[in-house]
This record gives C-alpha cells, sequence and structure tokens, in this order.
C-alpha cells in the first residue's frame, strides 16, 4: 500500500467551517498544514488562523509545496479548483471531498491521473468531536489517506469500488438529506397558495407532524447554505441520470434552493388567508 512520507505537507482548498476542521484534524500527523490565501475572505482567514493553518500566497505555490491537496469548495467550483492544482503541480495526491458527482471525479481523475486521486465524501457537520463525522474514501491511495486520520474527530472509511464510490455514496445520502427537506417546503408553500394551511396542519397533526416547526428549521438552515446545495443537487441529477434513474426529485431540490437563495421560496407561511 502507498503511504505518504513521514510529517507530510497538507494544503486545504479552502478552510471554510469543514476545511477548517480537517485542516485542525491533520496537524497532529502533518509537517504543516497549509492554505491559499488569494482571494479568500476575511472570515476564510479567520478560521484558518484559528486552526493554525499556514497561509501561502496562491492555489499554485500550495500545491507546489504540498503532499497532499483536500479540495473541499462547493459543487460547482470542484473541476476549476483541480484544474488549477493539476496545472501547478505533477507529483501531489489529490483529495476531492466535494459533494460532486461521480463523472465529476472521474474527470479530476484524468486530470491528474486516477491513481494520485482519492475520492471522498464527507457525511455529517464539521469533526471537531470524534464520532459526528465520518469521511469515506476511495481510490488508490484511499487507505493512505485513511491512516492520516486515525484517533482524529473524523472517522475516515474506506470503500471499494475505485475512483466515484465515496461521490456515489454521498449522492445517495442526499437524496434523503436534502430533497426530503426540499419536498417540506414546497408543501408549505404549496398549502399557502392554495389557501389550505390550517388544513393540512389539523391533518399533519394527527399523524404527529408540526408543519411550522419542521419547515421554521428547514429553511433556517437552508438559507445559509441553499447556493450550495443548488449545486450539491445538481450533481446529484447528474449522478442518477447517468445510471438511468429519474432525476427530477434533485433538479427540483435544486430550484427549491435557488428560490431560498434568491429570497423567492422557503419561507412561505401556511397559514389560510
Amino acid at each position: 500500500m502507498a503511504t505518504f512520507p513521514p510529517r507530510p505537507v497538507i494544503g486545504i482548498l479552502h478552510p471554510g467551517a469543514m476545511g477548517a476542521a480537517l485542516g485542525a484534524a491533520l496537524k497532529p500527523v502533518a509537517g504543516q498544514v497549509i492554505w491559499a490565501e488569494l482571494g479568500r475572505t476575511h472570515a476564510t482567514a479567520k478560521r484558518a488562523e484559528l486552526a493554525d493553518l499556514v497561509a501561502v500566497p496562491d492555489p499554485a505555490s500550495l500545491a507546489r509545496r504540498c503532499d497532499l491537496v483536500i479540495s473541499i469548495c462547493p459543487p460547482h467550483a470542484a473541476l476549476d479548483v483541480a484544474r488549477e492544482v493539476a496545472a501547478a503541480s505533477d507529483t501531489c495526491r489529490y483529495l476531492d471531498a466535494n459533494a460532486v458527482s461521480p463523472d465529476t471525479v472521474r474527470r479530476i481523475g484524468e486530470l491528474f491521473g486516477a491513481d494520485r486521486v482519492v475520492d471522498g465524501s464527507i457525511i455529517g457537520p464539521p469533526g471537531w468531536r470524534r464520532g459526528d463525522t465520518v469521511l469515506w474514501l476511495a481510490g488508490a491511495h484511499a487507505p493512505a489517506v485513511a491512516a492520516l486520520f486515525d484517533g482524529s474527530p473524523f472517522i475516515a472509511r474506506v470503500l471499494d469500488g475505485g475512483l466515484g464510490a465515496a461521490s456515489a455514496l454521498k449522492v445517495c445520502f442526499a437524496l434523503r438529506s436534502k430533497v426530503m427537506p426540499a419536498v417540506w417546503l414546497e408543501i408549505a408553500e404549496a398549502a399557502a397558495a392554495f389557501g389550505v394551511g390550517d388544513a393540512l396542519r389539523e391533518e399533519l397533526a394527527r399523524d404527529g407532524v408540526d408543519l411550522d416547526a419542521e419547515v421554521a428549521a428547514i429553511a433556517g438552515r437552508a438559507r445559509a447554505k441553499a447556493w450550495r446545495w443548488a449545486g450539491e443537487m445538481d450533481e446529484a441529477a447528474d449522478a442518477v441520470a447517468a445510471i438511468g434513474l429519474p432525476d427530477g426529485f434533485s433538479r427540483a431540490a435544486a430550484e427549491t434552493y435557488r428560490r431560498v437563495d434568491r429570497g423567492t421560496g422557503g419561507s412561505a407561511q401556511v397559514e389560510s388567508p
């Protein structure tokens, strides 16, 4: 099994909430954990500072210094980030930990060579406490990457199946974690538009469901991340379409989250007029 050198240099692109948690988790085993400050916000810089990550000027500088680069970015940006790293380094290994389709990961494998890429999916919140978050990994170097997380807050698990397996798992999980909440948002808006909110609330209460509480909780989470969830649902739709399954669920969820991001959906009151 291929391994990393002792105390490898690891790069995080980019330290959002999850990226900062990944960087902090790897500090005990890394010589350095670095991030690229070009174009990043003050909030990103502050997260990196709190996680004790080392700044370098730009992604190309980061790639040239690293044994492993971890991409944790919005789904729609995953290919562009991979292209930038692949153009800068022909030696580093690359973990794509984004919520993308298996086909997207395989395209990233073509940029680097499949033997340098690890497919990753993260299920759970930013990992600061052991047991809350699982990092699923697939690809030739998946066991070596998993070993870097031994004893960290992230539980790393290896999947058979090569590049695309971890992303496929994330797609399936997202059909529950992102599509079903979008359905609730549409239910609430439809009930309000039809003027049957009170009656729907009464019927759902008979099943032990508080519609207002359900929708408020979902909308609260969605407003902060809707733009990112829309991209994840686009990737999920492409993934299920590629295996001949209906993709309308995910495409509708993507549009629902875009409406939430625009402020035109996701906050409907369900009271009858």
